[in-house]
């Protein structure tokens, strides 16, 4: 067995994936431990030496991955998560010093991230958060449509009512913002319905400002029922949709790239019989992954 192949079956074996990812949670908690003034003054020292066996075993696993690519050592950055994680340890060795020291620490925490490369499922999860933001945008365009509208409506029939809450335009939306959180959205909704002078809902000072008390029951709580059920309810299932459409495009983009790699292992050579139980091995991974998408969905 030769140098790749050996180094290729290391970076592939499921213990060598459980000692990296201890590693990482491992390399998490140091980060949180520098974090501590008292644990830094009686074991800064040991913390900064695990913290560099930490560095080089990282160093280790992109050698060995580089290695097992030979003899084309840089198709290993042909997958960006290889990439990722190649520059998360790359900056690590950049000389840092005084003022720069807690720029260091930062990126020692960007090493938690590389879990994200490491275990398959959070890719896939990344994965389809990015292929969601396109259709993300134009859900945030029609969300700051509902909040705008919304905003210069609630202004124009609460604005002298509740000035606290809707005495401007960016004031409605911020106020718009806390509603559609559902944080205390009743106090401002009861505001407008019994009037400000009935109601005492407001958490600041009114001192200064124009206040010319209005209850508008009925028109108070279609308004505010109605936002939050656009705002909260639909928005949010709009958003969950999205997601979901993003998970199955990832779902297929991972089905065929494996599809990728067996076929071309399938075609290095071989007889007729290998070729045969590879196909088959290809045809039960697919099935897998079928059934997981439908639990998916």
């Amino acid at each position: 067995m030769n140098i790749p192949d050996f180094c290729r079956r290391i970076v592939e074996a499921p213990w060598f994936t459980g000692f990296i990812i201890t590693v990482i949670v491992f390399a998490g908690i140091l980060v949180g431990m520098e974090t501590s003034a008292s644990l830094m003054a009686e074991l800064g020292s040991t913390i900064e030496i695990l913290n560099n066996i930490v560095l080089y075993i990282f160093v280790a696993e992109i050698v060995l991955k580089m290695t097992a690519a030979a003899p084309k050592p840089w198709r290993f950055f042909y997958d960006g998560w290889n990439v990722f994680d190649f520059l998360i340890v790359a900056v690590c060795f950049v000389p840092f010093g005084g003022g720069f020291a807690p720029v260091l620490r930062l990126f020692r925490l960007f090493r938690t991230l590389r879990l994200v490369s490491v275990i398959p499922r959070l890719q896939l999860i990344v994965s389809a958060l990015l292929r969601c933001l396109p259709s993300m945008f134009y859900v945030s365009i029609l969300l700051f449509l509902v909040f705008y509208i919304y905003a210069v409506a609630g202004t124009m029939l609460f604005g002298a009512n509740d000035p606290v809450h809707f005495g401007g335009l960016w004031t409605s939306m911020l106020s718009l913002f806390r509603v559609v959180t559902l944080e205390d959205w009743t106090d401002v909704m009861y505001l407008q319905m019994f009037g400000s002078d009935v109601y005492e809902g407001y958490n600041q000072s009114i001192e200064g400002q124009t206040v010319v008390p209005k209850a508008q029951p009925f028109l108070g709580v279609f308004y505010f029922v109605s936002f939050v059920l656009v705002g909260t309810m639909i928005m949010l299932n709009l958003v969950i949709g999205v997601i979901i459409n993003g998970m199955d495009e990832a779902q297929k983009e991972v089905a065929d790239r494996r599809l990728h790699e067996l076929l071309s292992q399938g075609g290095e050579g071989g007889d007729q019989i290998q070729r045969e139980a590879r196909i088959a091995n290809l045809r039960k991974k697919v099935a897998e992954l079928s059934e997981e998408l439908e639990k998916l969905s």
